[in-house]
């Protein structure tokens, strides 16, 4: 669409989830196994083959598929899956091989709406939770039946069940009023989950662990092969996570306990910049004057960028933007349609019930600028001059200073219509600025997540 910008960014065309197979997970933790259902259109490419074949031209693909098939430059879906399942114990996504998942899509039927899970006798899919939700422990042959929610002490951990992960340590040091210190157990206290064969707080499990509570003689032969291999000099350190024959996990479940541990919520995050939620301005504010109280985070390098939220509020406050853009904006979802929309707004049927790129506006701010409810109107933003060109939708649904847009359009820019940029057969029935446009700089400290959230902005009649 914009191949013109010549800043040495290159977006390559890759197919989307219905030119073709593979698992996908849902925000909900479970997954499915989808088909491929039409071929890539024009120069378009499984996400496999582009990653296969820049590994190829870098040098080091003969080592990152060495356990994966390749037909015609392109991975084999199921290979993937499994070399996925052998590299994430540690978050329990283990568990769903491709034969497990296409049972599911197979026999879709036998699930219950409500609960998710299947009749225990069924043969193909009995006792499993419809997409089997990670964490699900174990390798495909332990036939863990997913976690449908996180944290269940109600149920056993072969049904479903969980506790609190210990990831922060097993104990931490507490300041007191007199200035001393004490060590406070960050494990759980009498709670567990049903049927645990601990019942009390435990850590992660080790060899070393199952030594102590007698349980390291249900290992195989081949599993202690395995975690010898893994550290000669000392074994007993090795963890569920790090040990790939699968065994301590499965020792652990046989006996009822989650494999990473049991351990107390966190009231107070102490690993995060803010242990105890706290009121921060955001970066583009409209209340100036809590800034200096309420300022956001210093400024600090964050896995290997800087982030620089603090120098950009300081600028902001000092530049008074506030004042040349006065309405607080924030952005969200139609139901209508998805994500940044390409999928969506093709499809007829969905792009009829909402052909415009829109921005709502409280009526007392529209009566001000002399917008009209469905007028064309420019929306400009904060930084670099930002500007786009949308309909108004006057309403009482935002409050009066704040205004509000979906992000799910895409194809025009700065108020030009880019559909000629499509390739022929290409360009989605409608087209409209995208939100990006005018969101700003902001990113939170601990995800690197962008802020679309809250913004300022200005809108004028077109």
């Amino acid at each position: 669409m914009e191949a013109g910008r010549k800043d040495g960014v290159y977006i390559l065309p890759v197919a989307t989830q219905f030119e073709c197979k593979g698992s996908r997970v849902a925000s909900n933790r479970s997954l499915q196994w989808g088909e491929q259902i039409v071929k890539p259109i024009f120069e378009s490419k499984d996400d496999l083959e582009v990653i296969y074949l820049m590994a190829k031209k870098l040098g080091f693909a003969d080592q990152m598929f060495k356990k994966i098939k390749v037909e015609n430059n392109l991975p084999e879906a199921e290979d993937v899956l499994r070399e996925m399942n052998r590299g994430s114990w540690s978050t329990g996504y283990c568990g769903q091989s491709p034969e497990r998942l296409k049972a599911h899509m197979k026999n879709q039927a036998k699930f219950d709406m409500l609960s998710m899970r299947a009749p225990k006798d069924d043969p193909e899919v009995g006792g499993d939770y419809y997409g089997l939700p990670w964490p699900c422990w174990g390798s495909p042959e332990v036939k863990h039946p997913g976690t449908p929610l996180l944290y269940n002490a109600n149920l056993n951990v072969m049904d479903g069940g969980g506790t609190f992960r210990p990831r922060f340590g097993i104990e931490r040091e507490e300041k007191l009023p007199d200035g001393t210190t004490r060590k406070v157990s960050l494990l759980a206290d009498g709670s567990y989950s049903l049927g645990s064969g601990i019942q009390d707080g435990y850590p992660e499990f080790t060899l070393a662990s199952l030594k102590k509570l007698g349980w390291d003689t249900e290992l195989t032969e081949a599993e202690m092969a395995v975690i010898n291999k893994i550290n000669p000099a000392n074994p007993d350190t090795v963890s569920w996570a790090l040990d790939l024959s699968g065994g301590i996990q499965r020792v652990a479940l046989a006996h009822g306990c989650v494999p990473y541990g049991n351990g107390k919520a966190r009231m107070n995050a102490f690993g995060l910049p803010d242990p105890i939620p706290v009121h921060r301005e955001p970066i583009y504010t409209p209340r100036v004057d809590l800034v200096a109280k309420y300022p956001t985070l210093p400024d600090a390098k964050q896995f290997r960028m800087p982030n620089i939220g603090f120098s950009v509020q300081k600028a902001a406050v000092e530049k008074g933007i506030a004042k040349q853009f006065p309405l607080i904006l924030s952005s969200g979802r139609l139901v209508e349609y998805e994500g940044g929309g390409e999928e969506t707004r093709t499809n007829p049927w969905l792009a009829e019930l909402q052909q415009d790129m829109f921005i709502e506006i409280n009526p007392a701010d529209a009566a001000e600028r002399g917008v009209k409810d469905g007028g064309w109107v420019w929306v400009t933003g904060a930084e670099n001059n930002s500007r786009a060109k949308m309909k108004a939708l006057v309403t009482e649904r935002v409050g009066k200073g704040v205004a509000w847009m979906p992000f799910h359009f895409g194809g025009w820019f700065a108020g030009k219509d880019l559909r000629g940029n499509y390739p022929k057969g290409t360009d989605p029935i409608v087209l409209g600025e995208s939100a990006n446009t005018i969101t700003t700089y902001g990113y939170d400290p601990a995800t690197g997540m962008q802020e679309p959230k809250v913004t300022l902005c200005q809108i004028a009649a077109a």
